[in-house]
């Protein structure tokens, strides 16, 4: 007689189950399976308050939309669910849900991610397709080492903004421009 060969299932969630968990610190949901995230330096959290300073201001001054930070969750698949952390975004009006209490259905228009030094660029540009393929208008890499931001229009369409250049937004933040030396 042959023994019984048992076959253990994971059981995936779904990012309304991970919401209604709570807190269970930093984590991206891929495909159904929890990912814990690291938390931030010092150096990343002040780009990122940098960053959302000014894209805040200009937001608010124009009346365009809201401008979210602290690894705010966005839905990129459904079925096994993705949810990605993002370190800032900008969501016009047209596309901010009304009462939002969970993760974001729709793709905010840009999405910024800065880079950790854990980061690798395969984990990065998975990152970027999805949010292309959620429906992201444009993917800011904010790279801390380099002190660069490259800004992608698609997956295959970049512009690279050194230290000594302005960052000039287009699409649904034209007219934003900021010195890239002032977010470092």
């Amino acid at each position: 007689m042959e023994p019984v060969k048992s076959e253990v299932v994971e059981k995936l969630i779904t990012g309304r189950e991970l919401l209604e968990m709570g807190d269970i610190g930093p984590c991206e949901l891929i495909d159904g399976r929890i990912v814990p995230m690291s938390p931030t330096g010092f150096e990343h959290a002040n780009i990122e308050a940098n960053l959302a300073f000014e894209l805040k201001r200009f937001v608010r001054e124009r009346d365009l939309g809201t401008v979210i930070v602290g690894e705010a969750g966005i839905y990129t698949r459904r079925d096994p669910d993705r949810v990605r952390a993002a370190d800032v975004a900008f969501v016009s009006h047209e596309r901010t849900p009304e009462r939002e209490q969970g993760f974001l259905e729709v793709a905010p228009e840009v999405i910024v991610e800065i880079v950790s030094p854990g980061d690798s660029w395969q984990d990065l540009w998975e990152k970027i397709e999805e949010y292309f393929t959620a429906g992201a208008e444009q993917v800011w890499i904010v790279e801390p080492r380099n002190r660069a931001i490259r800004v992608y229009h698609s997956p295959i369409e970049m512009e690279l903004f050194g230290p000594n250049d302005r960052l000039i937004a287009t699409g649904t933040l034209e007219g934003f421009e900021v010195s890239v030396a002032e977010l470092f």
